[in-house]
């Protein structure tokens, strides 16, 4: 059985560590703050940058751009997983990577050969010891991100399907809808399919746009930002949701530190009246040897 001491060095130690679980809980909702608010300022410019497109695209010849150019057999495709670098986020990165794994698993079962860019440090290390093909990987990214990371991470996976490496792209993130809401999103990026004049909506229907130079040239110029603004995007929905997971994450330790600390308070103070009552019966017993 357990010293007085050790329960106290015990106690001593997780009211420690709850300490610690708290700052980190702290820092957490800070930084979802700040990765919330780039989200709130990023999400109407994507959103209509991809309305454009989509209302550009209408009726446009495919042949005009590579990334409108549909496959005759895809055989390839090129799958983008992000991922936090650090952990301490609960389930998040397991969750990103038992989805990675599902999805390829799925076309390898449909005899379509899977390549990888891991974006992240839990995906890649745990890829690089898994036999899967890795085309890019870059593992110290998320912590300290910006436009320009966008920029690269996208340069080489477009560079890969103009050069006819992969005859898709999709991509694997986690999309913030709040705190308790972080969902697992697949979006294939490559090629781009032009929606169909009635899958538009009447609002679209009801404007005309003049364009200057024409919508093709237009489209051309717009295509390969849009596909980095696809990439920025992921990143800070993969940024938000992973401090959002790592501030609940650290919202339950705390909690369950201080149930620990109940319990073996009430542990000592069980192994503390046991010592005394011991005492009593070691004096009462001396007395009584006395007076016999």
């Amino acid at each position: 059985m357990a010293t007085l001491k050790d329960i106290q060095r015990k106690i001593a130690a997780v009211k420690k560590t709850q300490q610690i679980t708290r700052a980190m809980n702290m820092v957490a909702a800070a930084k979802l703050r700040t990765a919330q608010g780039r989200i709130e300022n990023f999400r109407p410019y994507a959103s209509k940058f991809a309305d454009l497109i989509a209302k550009l695209a209408v009726g446009i010849e495919t042949g005009i751009h590579p990334f409108l150019m549909q496959p005759d057999e895809v055989k390839k495709i090129e799958l983008v997983a992000f991922s936090s670098d650090r952990g301490l986020c609960g389930s998040f990165n397991n969750n990103i990577i038992s989805g990675v794994e599902r999805v390829s698993g799925d076309y390898r079962d449909q005899d379509v050969d899977v390549s990888m860019t891991l974006v992240g440090r839990k995906v890649c290390d745990y890829f690089h010891r898994r036999p899967v093909k890795i085309r890019a990987s870059y593992p110290e990214v998320m912590n300290s991100y910006d436009y320009s990371t966008a920029v690269q991470i996208a340069q080489g996976v477009s560079d890969a399907f103009l050069m006819g490496e992969v005859h898709e792209v999709w991509i694997y993130y986690t999309r913030f809808g709040s705190v308790s809401q972080l969902i697992p999103t697949l979006v294939k990026l490559l090629p781009i399919s032009p929606p169909q004049e009635e899958e538009v909506g009447d609002e679209s229907d009801a404007l005309e746009y003049l364009c200057e130079p024409s919508a093709e040239a237009i489209l051309v110029d717009l295509l390969p930002k849009s596909f980095i603004i696809q990439f920025y995007n992921a990143m800070l929905e993969t940024s938000a949701s992973e401090n959002a997971a790592r501030m609940v994450a650290m919202d339950n330790a705390t909690n369950n530190c201080k149930d620990m600390v109940d319990d073996l308070t009430m542990v000592y103070n069980k192994a503390r009246q046991a010592a005394i009552t011991m005492e009593l019966m070691d004096i009462v017993g001396g007395a009584e040897a006395l007076k016999a």
